[in-house]
C-alpha cells in the first residue's frame, strides 16, 4: 500500500512542478518577453499560433515538471521508511511544498539580484548570441531561471533532510519497525 502512496506523491510532486513552471513562466514572460519569443518557443517547438500566455504557460509546464521526479524519486524513496501511511502521505506533501517554497524563494532571489547585477555591459553576451532588442531584461530572466533551478536543489536537500527526521521520528514512535 505504501507504494501506491509513494506514486500519488510521485504525481502530485510533478504536477506541483508544472505548475510552479506555468506561474513562474507568466512571471518571467512579464519581467523579459524575448527570453520566451527568442529562445524558449523554438526550443520548445511552441505552435507560434497559441496565444502568447498559453504558450508560456506551456513552455513553463514542459521545463518543469520533471523537477516533481528528480526530487520526488529519492525523497519519497526515503518515505518508504516511514511505517505509517498517513504519515508518510503527509510528509510527502510537506517536502511538496519545502521544494516548492524553496524554489519560488530562490526566483524571487534570483530577480532581485539580476535587476542589481544585470547591466546592459554584462547582457551583451546574450545580444550577441541571440538577436535580442532588450538583452537586459533576457539576461534577467535567464538569471531568475537558473536561481529557480537551483533554488530546486537546494529544496531536494532540504526535503531529504526534513524526510531523513521525520523517518527516525516515526520508527522511534512505532517501536523501530
Amino acid at each position: 500500500m505504501r507504494s501506491l502512496v509513494f506514486l500519488g506523491l510521485l504525481v502530485m510532486a510533478c504536477l506541483a512542478g508544472a505548475v510552479f513552471g506555468a506561474l513562474h513562466d507568466q512571471v518571467s514572460y512579464t519581467v523579459g518577453p524575448e527570453y520566451f519569443t527568442v529562445l524558449k518557443f523554438q526550443q520548445f517547438q511552441i505552435d507560434p499560433g497559441l496565444p502568447i500566455r498559453l504558450g508560456v504557460a506551456l513552455v513553463g509546464i514542459l521545463a518543469s515538471w520533471w523537477m516533481g521526479l528528480v526530487i520526488g524519486l529519492p525523497v519519497f524513496g526515503l518515505g518508504l521508511f516511514i511505517p505509517n501511511r498517513r504519515t508518510y502521505w503527509r510528509a510527502g506533501v510537506t517536502a511538496i511544498m519545502i521544494a516548492m517554497g524553496t524554489a519560488a524563494m530562490a526566483a524571487i532571489f534570483g530577480l532581485g539580484l539580476a535587476y542589481a547585477t544585470v547591466t546592459p555591459d554584462r547582457a551583451a553576451t546574450w545580444a550577441e548570441i541571440f538577436p535580442l532588442t532588450e538583452p537586459v531584461r533576457f539576461g534577467r530572466v535567464a538569471l531568475m531561471h537558473n536561481a529557480s533551478y537551483l533554488g530546486g536543489g537546494v529544496g531536494l536537500i532540504i526535503a531529504l533532510i526534513f524526510m531523513g527526521l521525520t523517518v527516525q521520528r516515526a520508527r522511534k514512535n512505532d517501536g523501530g519497525r
